[in-house]
């Protein structure tokens, strides 16, 4: 091998000391045995020896002498294109308060995916448009290639590589199995990026994250952050609502000293504060750790990297805060009316013995009348 490397070193030397031929030179001749070197001036430089390294392995990388940059453009385009497929748009919705998982998925049993941990509050539907002979061309593994919806029982949807003109079918599949429907619809999007050729798992970017495969379990731990985020807000609002009412209630005291609130709506609130409390913790399961992301320490990157890029911890604990305001509220307010039926009971207590009184001095008046006749 030493002798071959030593040849081809020559030869090269060789070439360089020639001088490049004029275009005049380069107009057909005949071959004749006595001008050999002419042979190699009309063709391109090359190595005609075997060699485990390329002579001119810098033509391919940088192109050409005579055209520096003519690659430049494709390059890009590719890259573009590249990203362009490489992009996978994410819709969360939040349309209701309870979804029926049994009948939904019932309904479609041919697209659900089977579930890969024993969580049992969402199911998770796979769709393709693609013909079988396609599907079976090694593209079943490629997750962007298919549309996932992910469907949790506390009322949200979270849509994967769906269209716009495409979401409203697959939100309707929803409605038919749920109940206590929303007059306003709440909406999140997302992005995910796939690139195989990462060195990490995962890196994150705004509104986006990137992944180096996107696979089903982590459409399932992204569409669980998604779907509690997105019901988190639907929760805050509620609880929102609640604080601006007593924030009335409470300047309306402030001007005329006192509030017309009665008994049975201040229970309707307690109970209303109660639920949003509970449904946040039990339905939606915001502190439950996802069974996926124990298996595997991937998932779990993906998982504590959306939390926090949802800020869910924070956002939860304001909503706590704002849910003691109004227990504050609601204590107050009941000590109020509380106070109130005291008193009525009391003035109730009065006026029983004033006519009491009235009664006994009446009898008194009568009998002292009867013994003076």
């Amino acid at each position: 091998m030493g002798r071959w490397r030593a040849a081809a070193s020559i030869l090269l030397n060789h070439l360089i000391k020639t001088p490049f031929p004029s275009p005049k030179s380069l107009s057909p001749k005949p071959l004749s045995s006595s001008n050999p070197p002419l042979l190699f001036r009309f063709t391109r430089h090359f190595s005609a020896l075997p060699s485990p390294v390329s002579v001119y392995a810098t033509d391919f990388d940088n192109g050409s002498p005579e055209f520096p940059h003519q690659n430049l453009g494709f390059v890009s385009q590719g890259g573009e294109e590249e990203e362009k497929h490489g992009k996978i748009p994410v819709k969360a919705y939040f349309l209701c308060t309870s979804i029926d998982l049994k009948s939904m998925q019932a309904e479609n049993l041919s697209n659900i995916i089977p579930p890969s941990s024993r969580s049992s509050n969402y199911i998770a539907l796979r769709h393709c448009d693609f013909p079988p002979d396609i599907t079976g061309l090694g593209m079943k593994n490629k997750a962007s290639c298919f549309r996932y919806m992910v469907v949790f029982q506390y009322g949200s949807a979270v849509l994967f590589n769906i269209e716009d003109h495409e979401v409203e079918s697959h939100l309707e599949m929803v409605r038919r199995h749920a109940s206590g429907l929303l007059t306003e619809m709440r909406r999140d999007d997302y992005t995910v990026k796939e690139q195989p050729l990462m060195t990490r798992d995962m890196q994150g970017g705004p509104d986006y994250i990137v992944l180096k495969t996107l696979d089903t379990d982590s459409i399932r731990i992204i569409g669980s952050v998604l779907g509690q985020s997105i019901a988190l807000d639907y929760f805050v609002s509620q609880v929102d609502g609640m604080v601006e009412g007593f924030a009335d209630i409470n300047r309306a005291m402030e001007k005329t000293g006192t509030f017309t609130m009665d008994r049975t709506e201040l229970i309707k609130l307690v109970g209303k504060a109660n639920s949003n409390l509970a449904d946040v913790i039990l339905k939606v399961g915001l502190f439950e750790r996802s069974e996926i992301a124990w298996r595997e320490a991937k998932y779990a990157q993906i998982f504590e990297y959306l939390r926090e890029e949802y800020e869910v911890t924070q956002r939860f604990g304001n909503l706590d805060f704002k849910l003691k305001f109004v227990e504050h509220n609601i204590r107050f307010l009941q000590e109020v009316i509380q106070n109130r039926r005291s008193d009525l009971l009391e003035w109730c207590i009065i006026f029983l013995l004033t006519i009491e009184n009235v009664i006994a001095i009446y009898e008194i008046v009568r009998e002292s009348s009867g013994v003076s006749l």
